[in-house]
């Protein structure tokens, strides 16, 4: 809930971008005292005009507001930046305010014409229905394969609140995913720079549903002060990476066609950084997967994706590798250990997976879900 923080106003239009007629536009009003802001961006070469515009507003650690709209990721589209350009001038000239001082993000179908006209006159329509209460209209504006709408609160004094969009194209460098995060905290531009890029390393930077690289992953953080409250930095990034981590499970519950949440954990690793490039490799593993959606533990699936990991970023012995899937342990010592019919994949939508790796005392995880007939529909027909 982003308006949960004092300081804070939102709403959510219909500005036309969907065939659907559905609500396709939001907007986020920081009312200060402080305007301070920080953000994190997708890491793919190529990127929307949203991202490119935002990723330079915010480099003052500033923003006085943040308009996101779907329907359309305004991505290789000609004109593109002159197009957001507009539609930040237009929340500029309605709040009083620099068009640099505001964020602009997108999310919908890449290289889809588009004009300016929809996006401003979305703008006129939201101004007059910012609100405290337009939280759920602001959530529920920026959905595109979204089922349902993706907010999470903190408080210790102080609030954080955060809505997300996100449910497929989903992989390392964020989601397809749209998140803006808004704190009464009092705190300035390198505390919430430090805090947001530790906050999304662990959470967003952490689920993997397909693979697949988004053009427009943007998080914005926005910090009015409101509270008049400034919290120990410790306490502020628990916080934040608490409200992150709510959002990012929200992401994997709602993953397009899934069935099953998975919790990849590995252990014993020598360093996080190769726990964390096994728990990926296991992730993206299409194989192990789609054993998942079966309900098969077929453990080989994973010991194979792990040995896909090379030596000098992960070393391990094969020999001394364990897998333990929903508590039973399938594995140990690189061979099998008879149980797999004590597993149970099929009771819970949620199954864990546990990889040891014999090393030393890191460890990692990803959270990913199970490859289904019903995501090979969805995104087959995407844009049909």
């Amino acid at each position: 809930m982003i308006t949960y923080p004092q300081g804070f106003r939102a709403s959510g239009v219909t500005a036309g971008l969907k065939a659907s007629g559905k609500p396709d536009m939001a907007l986020v009003v920081n009312d200060g005292p402080d305007h301070v802001a920080a953000g994190v961006f997708t890491t793919n070469r190529v990127v929307a005009w949203p991202v490119t515009w935002s990723r330079q507003a915010v480099a003052d650690g500033r923003l006085a507001a943040v308009v996101l709209n779907s329907g359309n990721a305004n991505v290789a589209t000609p004109g593109g930046m002159a197009i957001t350009e507009a539609t930040a001038r237009a929340v500029a000239a309605a709040l009083s305010c620099e068009p640099r001082d505001v964020g602009v993000c997108s999310t919908g179908v890449i290289g889809t014409m588009l004009t300016a006209d929809p996006l401003v006159a979305g703008v006129e329509m939201a101004v007059p229905l910012l609100s405290s209460e337009g939280s759920s209209a602001a959530a529920e504006a920026i959905m595109t394969t979204d089922t349902r709408k993706k907010e999470a609160t903190f408080e210790a004094g102080f609030r954080i609140g955060g809505m997300a969009k996100g449910a497929g194209m989903i992989a390392p460098g964020m989601a397809t995913m749209l998140c803006v995060i808004t704190t009464d905290a009092v705190i300035d531009a390198d505390e919430a720079n430090e805090a947001l890029a530790a906050a999304t390393s662990h959470t967003f930077n952490r689920i993997d549903v397909d693979g697949c690289m988004s053009t427009n992953d943007t998080v914005l953080l926005l910090a009015s002060g409101a509270s008049g409250i400034a919290p120990d930095p410790a306490v502020f990034r628990e916080g934040l990476t608490a409200v992150c981590a709510d959002l990012a499970r929200q992401m994997i519950a709602d993953a397009e066609g899934a069935s099953h949440d998975i919790l990849i954990t590995v252990t014993n690793s020598a360093t996080e950084a190769g726990a964390l490039a096994v728990a990926r490799a296991v992730a993206q593993s299409n194989l192990f997967k789609c054993a998942v959606f079966g309900n098969d533990p077929n453990w080989g699936r994973i010991i194979s994706a792990a040995g896909t990991v090379p030596e000098a970023v992960a070393p391990f012995d094969p020999a001394d590798l364990a897998v333990i899937i929903n508590g039973v342990a399938v594995a140990e010592h690189g061979v099998d250990t008879g149980r797999r019919d004590e597993v149970d994949m099929a009771a819970n939508r949620e199954v864990t997976v546990e990889i040891q790796l014999g090393s030393g005392n890191e460890s990692a995880h990803i959270w990913t879900n199970d490859l289904t007939y019903d995501y090979v529909t969805e995104n087959s027909a995407y844009t049909t």
